[in-house]
C-alpha cells in the first residue's frame, strides 16, 4: 500500500520548507476560523437532502400536500437540480469577474428568498418554486466557494481544508435529520416549517462572517491588483511578512503562472478540451460529477424513506433515526478521512472507496432480493447494515475529494470554467437521481438496484485508468502531472524556457499593475523569521 508519514516538512517550488502550526499564527488562525464559515455553502446542500427526506417521513407534511405520489416526489427534489443547470451559464463569470467573494454573497442572497418561500408553501407549487430558487443560489455560492478556500490556504494545508469543505454537506444533513425527527412530535404546520426556515441559517452565517474573509490573492493578481494580494498572502501565511520566503515564491510562481496563461492560454472554454492535458482533466471532472451521485448514493440520500419502506422499516420514529444515526456516522468517517489525504493518496483512497462501495452494494441488493421472497427479517437488518458500510467506504473518498481534487487538477485560467462543467455533471444526474429513482424504485423495487452493480464497476475502471496520484504538490504546480514538460507554471518552478517568456512579457508590459509587489531594495527572509517592524497594510 502506498502510505506515507507525514514529513516534517512541505515543498515549494522545489524546496522544502519546515510544516508550520496553523493555530499559532493570529494571521492564519483567524483567517482558517472564518474560512470554516465559507464551507458551509456545501452544509447548506446536504441540510437540504436530509430536510427532504425527513419532511417526506413526516405525516403532517404528506398531508398537508395531500400525500404527493412518486412522480410529484421526483419533481420536488429534481426542481432544484434544475434551479443550479440553469444558474450554471453565470457560474463560472460571477467567480471570474465579480469575485470569489462576491460570487459567495450573491448566492446567499437568492438561498434566503428561496427559503422565505419555502417555509410559507401555501401550495404544493409554491414549494416546488421555492426549491428552484434554492438550487439556483447554491450553485452560484457552490461555484465561489471551493476556489476561495483553495486559493486563499497555506500551501501545507490545502489538501485538508479544501477535502473538508464537501464534508459540511453531513453536518447539514446531521442538523437536519434531528430536527426533523424533534418537530415531528409537532402536531401542526411547524412540524415541517420549522426544519424549512432553519435552513437559512447557513447562509446568514457566511453573509455576516464573509466580510472577515479576504479575497482570493489570484483573482487580485489576475485584476492588476498585485500589492494587496502580496499583503493578503502575508497576513494570511506568514503573520504579515511580506518578504517570508514562502510568501514570495508563492506570490512569484502565482504571477508569473497567471501572466503565462493569459498570454498563451486565454481562459476560453474551448480551452477545456484545446489540449491533451486538459482534456485528461476534463475526463476526470465528469466522471466526478457522475460518479458522486450516480453510485447508488442517491437512493439513500433523498428516497430513505422508500428504501426503507421495501424491507417493513414503515415506522415515521425508525425511519427518523436510521437516518440521523448515518448522518452521525457519515460526519465521522468524511471527516476523519481529510487528515489521509496526503498520506493515502487521492488515487488509492478513490479506487478504495469505489471497490468497497460495490462490494457493499452487491451484498445490500442481494439482501432486498432475499427479503421480498422470504420477508425475513434478518435479511431486512442486513439491509440497513450494508447501508451504513456503504456509505463508510463512500465517505473514504467521494465526500471530500470530490470538490479537493477537482478544485486542484485545475489551473487558474479555466479553474472556474472547469468547476462548473463539474457542477453540470452534479447536476444531470441529480435530475435523474431525484426524478427518475422514486418511480424505478416503485417499479422494479431490488430490481433497480442492478443497475448500480453494474455502474460501480465501470467506474472502477475508470479511476484505475485516468485519474492521476497528485499529493504533496503545491498548486501551481499540480500542471506537470498533467502537462508534463509543456506545463504553465510561473516562477522557481518554470523551466528556463517559460522564465525568459514571463521576463518578455513582463517588459513589454502585458498586464496592467496596481503595483509589482516586488521589493528590490528588501531581503527576502527564510520562512518562519520573526517579521520584526509592523508592516504597514
Amino acid at each position: 500500500m502506498d502510505f506515507q508519514h507525514t514529513k516534517g516538512t512541505f515543498e515549494l517550488a522545489g524546496k522544502q520548507f519546515p510544516r508550520v502550526t496553523w493555530y499559532k499564527q493570529k494571521g492564519m488562525r483567524s483567517l482558517y476560523i472564518c474560512l470554516l464559515f465559507v464551507v458551509l455553502t456545501s452544509a447548506t446542500n446536504g441540510y437540504d437532502s436530509s430536510m427532504m427526506n425527513g419532511l417526506q417521513s413526516l405525516d403532517q407534511w404528506r398531508d398537508y400536500y395531500h400525500q404527493p405520489s412518486p412522480s410529484q416526489l421526483g419533481l420536488l427534489n429534481s426542481i432544484w437540480a434544475v434551479g443550479s443547470l440553469v444558474a450554471l451559464p453565470v457560474v463560472p463569470y460571477t467567480a471570474d469577474m465579480l469575485g470569489r467573494r462576491t460570487g459567495v454573497m450573491v448566492g446567499c442572497s437568492i438561498m434566503l428568498g428561496g427559503v422565505a418561500l419555502q417555509s410559507l408553501g401555501f401550495t404544493f407549487a409554491m414549494f416546488v418554486s421555492a426549491r428552484f430558487f434554492l438550487g439556483f443560489g447554491v450553485a452560484i455560492a457552490h461555484g465561489s466557494s471551493p476556489l476561495l478556500i483553495t486559493e486563499l490556504v497555506h500551501p501545507q494545508h490545502r489538501a485538508i481544508y479544501t477535502a473538508i469543505y464537501n464534508t459540511t454537506w453531513y453536518m447539514g444533513s446531521f442538523m437536519a435529520a434531528w430536527l426533523t425527527f424533534g418537530t415531528s412530535k409537532i402536531q401542526s404546520t411547524w412540524a415541517w416549517r420549522t426544519p424549512s426556515l432553519v435552513q437559512a441559517l447557513p447562509s446568514l452565517l457566511q453573509m455576516g462572517f464573509i466580510w472577515f474573509v479576504p479575497e482570493s490573492p489570484r483573482w487580485l493578481i489576475s485584476r492588476g491588483k498585485n500589492e494587496k494580494a502580496l499583503r493578503i498572502l502575508a497576513n494570511a501565511h506568514a503573520e504579515g511578512n511580506k518578504m517570508d520566503e514562502v510568501v514570495q515564491l508563492e506570490y512569484q510562481e502565482i504571477r508569473g503562472t497567471l501572466k503565462l496563461e493569459q498570454e498563451l492560454e486565454g481562459n476560453k472554454w474551448a480551452e477545456l478540451w484545446r489540449k491533451p492535458g486538459n482534456r485528461h482533466r476534463l475526463i476526470i471532472l465528469v466522471s466526478l460529477g457522475f460518479f458522486s451521485q450516480w453510485s447508488g448514493n442517491g437512493l439513500v440520500s433523498y428516497y430513505i424513506h422508500n428504501v426503507l419502506n421495501q424491507i417493513d422499516i414503515t415506522g415515521s420514529t425508525q425511519q427518523l433515526i436510521i437516518n440521523g444515526v448515518l448522518q452521525f456516522t457519515n460526519i465521522v468517517v468524511a471527516v476523519g478521512m481529510c487528515f489521509f489525504v496526503d498520506r493515502l493518496g487521492r488515487r488509492l483512497l478513490f479506487l478504495i472507496s469505489t471497490c468497497g462501495m460495490f462490494v457493499c452494494f452487491l451484498t445490500w441488493t442481494v439482501c432486498s432480493a432475499q427479503f421480498e421472497i422470504n420477508h425475513s427479517k434478518s435479511s431486512a437488518n442486513a439491509v440497513v447494515v450494508m447501508i451504513f458500510l456503504y456509505y463508510v467506504f463512500y465517505n473514504t473518498a467521494w465526500s471530500g475529494l470530490l470538490v479537493g481534487y477537482a478544485v486542484e487538477i485545475l489551473p487558474y485560467n479555466i479553474r472556474a470554467k472547469g468547476m462548473t462543467v463539474m457542477f453540470l455533471a452534479i447536476d444531470l444526474s441529480l435530475f435523474f437521481n431525484q426524478y427518475i429513482n422514486p418511480v424505478a424504485l416503485d417499479r422494479l423495487r431490488w430490481k433497480y438496484y442492478i443497475f448500480y452493480d453494474i455502474w460501480l464497476l465501470f467506474e472502477i475502471f475508470i479511476i484505475w485508468k485516468f485519474y492521476i496520484e497528485t499529493r504533496n504538490t503545491p498548486l501551481e504546480e499540480i500542471a506537470k502531472h498533467f502537462d508534463g514538460e509543456g506545463a504553465i507554471i510561473g516562477g522557481r518552478g518554470a523551466n528556463e524556457k517559460l522564465r525568459q517568456i514571463v521576463e518578455e512579457i513582463e517588459n513589454a508590459g502585458a498586464l496592467p499593475d496596481e503595483c509589482t509587489g516586488d521589493v528590490a531594495d528588501e531581503k527576502v527572509v527564510p520562512h518562519g523569521t520573526p517579521r520584526g517592524p509592523k508592516v504597514d497594510v
